[in-house]
């Protein structure tokens, strides 16, 4: 198998694009990811947000790199935008999703919870596939 190569700023864009897309995504659910998770908005004041927001970004820098390391190995001239998304959705249902499901289950969650979250991270990967496809190497 032949390695198309990564583009490193298709990486980037991909990452603040899914950040942005998280920011937008979380603040119209907050209010009912806050009620599943058990939190008010008192509790929420309490508590600060900078490393939580420097933990997503961190991650979903390597989110993108991995999953532009995938596409890639799908070989040159596959690195297209229909490819990042397929891409992206089968590493959402087959490991993002998964986790996020029985994670949820064992905490003993409101499954409200694991739609929210899984939700979210599904558009962080479409978004991300798309992005590094329509880039290319």
């Amino acid at each position: 198998m032949t390695f198309a190569g990564i583009n490193y700023f298709a990486i980037a864009i991909a990452a603040a694009a899914a950040f942005v897309f998280g920011g937008i995504y979380y603040r119209l659910l907050s209010d009912h990811w806050m009620k599943a998770v058990g939190l008010s908005k008192k509790s929420k004041l309490k508590r600060g947000v900078r490393t939580p927001l420097l933990i997503t970004i961190i991650a979903e820098l390597i989110m993108a790199w991995v999953l532009a390391g995938l596409i890639g190995h799908l070989g040159p001239g596959q690195v297209t935008v229909q490819n990042g998304i397929v891409s992206g959705a089968f590493i959402w249902a087959g490991f993002v999703a998964t986790v996020i499901v029985v994670n949820n289950a064992f905490g003993m969650r409101k499954p409200v919870l694991s739609v929210i979250d899984a939700g979210h991270w599904l558009g962080v990967l479409l978004i991300m596939g798309a992005i590094i496809g329509a880039f290319g190497v």
